[in-house]
This record gives structure tokens, C-alpha cells and sequence, in this order.
């Protein structure tokens, strides 16, 4: 869908609710069958060589983008949500088991991310006490991940924080702050405990 097409809807709101009602059902999140059959394989870009195994939920819709580039494999049981955001997951990349991505998320090259992580673009609002939550707004912040990071087992990695380049976040953190390059974070809330010395060439800790 190009952006021309898509701003006008959204600056439509009763065209905007019919037009969303028609890609996703009421009290849903994931896009009708039609959409993902006939649209999404139209609209975004799988890459060559990439895997999307087949008990995985891949709930994108038109109107924002998805990416998945070449030699990239998302394995089973993730969830794949670009509903409040693009995702963009790059080159040799590997989404591991039971991943939750919501958007907007912008995922590098070789990035090696293991078992039930859940990175989360998407903030609900809760400061009005006469509404729950779940009515209120929310708020997108983009996540980005960049080339050759590790992320550990059971991570979440909370919106609008950016992982440096070629860094390691060890198994059951909470990311609420960026993550420097060539670093080691570890905890809840994640810290540093290591960093790349270039000049002796080792992992020092901090």
C-alpha cells in the first residue's frame, strides 16, 4: 500500500474505523485470512532464503511495513505484530522460539535472538484512573537492535530502546535504557558488567 494511500486513511477516521474493521476483526488483533493470503504477500518483503515456520502467528497488516530479509528464520510459536509500528528484521538473522515482536522494531544483520524474548515497541497509557487501560491511548516507541547483537533467553526489551552494534544481553534482563556497543548487560533493570577493550583485545569487566 503506498504511504499517499495509506496517510489518506488514517486522516479519514470513519473511513479509517471501516477500512480497519475490514482488515481485522472486531475485538481482534490479527488480520483476516483474505489479508494475509491475498495482500501482505503483495505488501512485504520476505527475503531470500528466509524461514517463517508454520505454527508461527505473523499478524501484520497493509498499512504498516514488515520486513524479513535474506537467510532470516523466525521459528515457532512467535508472535510477529506490526500493528502500531514497522518491523524490519535484517540479513542472517535468527528469531528464536516463542518471540513476542511488536512494533516498531528495527532488527539489524545476524542478530542471534534465543528463547521467549519479548520486544515491545507498544506502551499503554494509564494516567486517566476513570479508564482502564485498555481504553486509553497508547504510545509507540521505535526499538532498535542493531548488527551482530546476542540476546539471551526470557529478555524484554522495553520501547524506545536501542541495542549497540555486537552486543550481549544476558538471559532474563529487562532493557529499559540503551545498550552501549561491544558491551555485556546483564540484570533487572540491565546493566553493563563487561566492555570490548580494542587496544588489548579483551572483555573487561566494569
Amino acid at each position: 500500500m503506498s504511504q499517499s494511500i495509506s496517510n489518506w486513511i488514517k486522516s479519514k477516521p470513519g473511513f479509517k474505523k471501516l477500512a480497519h474493521w475490514m482488515l481485522i476483526p472486531s475485538n481482534e488483533y490479527r488480520p483476516r485470512l483474505w489479508v494475509k493470503w491475498f495482500v501482505n504477500p503483495f505488501i512485504h518483503k520476505k527475503g531470500r532464503g528466509s524461514i517463517i515456520r508454520n505454527r508461527t502467528r505473523i499478524d501484520v497488516i497493509p498499512f504498516n511495513g514488515f520486513s524479513l530479509g535474506d537467510h532470516a528464520t523466525i521459528e515457532d510459536f512467535c508472535t510477529i505484530n506490526n500493528g502500531v509500528g514497522d518491523i524490519t528484521i535484517g540479513n542472517n538473522t535468527i528469531i528464536g522460539v516463542s518471540n513476542v515482536i511488536i512494533g516498531p522494531v528495527n532488527i539489524g544483520n545476524n542478530v542471534m535472538i534465543a528463547q521467549n524474548v519479548v520486544i515491545s515497541g507498544l506502551n499503554h497509557n494509564f494516567e486517566d484512573v476513570s479508564l482502564p487501560p485498555l481504553l486509553q491511548h497508547f504510545n509507540a516507541k521505535l526499538i532498535v537492535i542493531c548488527d551482530d547483537v546476542w540476546i539471551g533467553a526470557n529478555v524484554v526489551i522495553t520501547a524506545g530502546v536501542t541495542i549497540g552494534k555486537h552486543s550481549i544481553v544476558g538471559a532474563g534482563s529487562v532493557v529499559t535504557k540503551d545498550v552501549q556497543p561491544f558491551c555485556v548487560y546483564v540484570g533487572n533493570p540491565a546493566k553493563m558488567v563487561k566492555k570490548y577493550n580494542f587496544e588489548i583485545k579483551v572483555w573487561e569487566s566494569v
